[in-house]
């Protein structure tokens, strides 16, 4: 059975990938749809901050959010300025810290839904007089339902999995930056390998729910039964 303290940081850790998860879907869309559409030369330079996630090592990442974010950098300067507190060590921190490195989850695949729709569709809408806004909500959208669903979760579970980057940013404060994985560290470098067997079995459970629902919920599969 997991104790009390896992069952926070499992709550804290399903709490921060579903806000993120949120967050990156109001962000993400009109980036991705941008980079679908757009033939400006400025997509490319885009494209590739987007994906910088998917190269970079998290304590990197970690480190230059925890400069922008201290006492000195930009960020900090701002909220200090604002009469807020800083951002490390907090939950806030942990989830803006958690929007950019799992910015490309969510903008990818969304990227190739809406370049896979082509011009056809909107053209129609178009010819019906529908504005811009109208034929992106009512035609772009309900087209790429598939790849929202496969941004949401495949962001939701790489949130969830997170290390590197929320250890940088949050530390380790109980109830506050303490997530699944932090808490399976502090199980292992304690030597409690039977709170740590556990916490990662239920770690390891939600991976394989998430990649069989990516399996079942695959384009290809659904136009296949139809």
């Amino acid at each position: 059975m997991l104790d009390a303290a896992d069952l926070q940081a499992l709550g804290l850790t399903v709490r921060l990938a579903a806000i993120v998860t949120g967050l990156l879907l109001l962000i993400g869309t009109p980036l991705a749809w941008w980079l679908a559409r757009t033939r400006s030369r400025w997509k490319a330079p885009v494209g590739a901050v987007v994906a910088l996630p998917l190269v970079l090592p998290p304590s990197v990442m970690g480190f230059y959010l925890l400069l922008a974010m201290g006492p000195q950098g930009l960020v900090g300067q701002l909220t200090q300025s604002l009469g807020w507190a800083l951002l490390p060590f907090t939950f806030e921190g942990l989830v803006i810290a958690s929007v950019f490195y799992s910015l490309p989850f969510m903008v990818q695949p969304l990227q190739s839904a809406f370049e896979a729709l082509g011009d056809r569709p909107l053209e129609v809408a178009a010819t019906l007089r529908a504005s811009p806004l109208d034929a992106f909500f009512t035609v772009a959208v309900p087209l790429a339902a598939p790849g929202f669903l496969s941004a949401a979760i495949l962001t939701f579970a790489h949130t969830v999995g997170e290390f590197g980057v929320v250890l940088m940013i949050g530390g380790n404060l109980p109830g506050e930056t303490r997530v699944a994985a932090v808490q399976i560290y502090d199980h292992v470098e304690a030597l409690a390998y039977g709170p740590a067997h556990r916490l990662s079995a239920v770690m390891v459970g939600f991976a394989f729910v998430v990649l069989l629902a990516m399996q079942l919920w695959r384009p290809g599969r659904q136009r296949a039964r139809a």
